[in-house]
């Protein structure tokens, strides 16, 4: 019995890390999105102003 709940809480241990490096990951790649849309508007206002820095 006790063997059977040390699994079950090692398989519980292991969901949470995994949930949470998912969730982080999932943050962490809509971040990246929109930065990407940021970049790629700022980008297309330098081309279509015609500044250069």
């Amino acid at each position: 019995m006790t063997i059977l709940i040390i699994i079950i809480a090692i398989l519980a241990v292991i969901a949470l890390i995994t949930g949470g490096v998912v969730h982080a990951l999932n943050f962490l790649l809509w971040i990246g999105i929109v930065l990407a849309v940021i970049a790629i508007i700022v980008w297309l206002l330098r081309v279509i102003t015609g500044r250069r820095a």
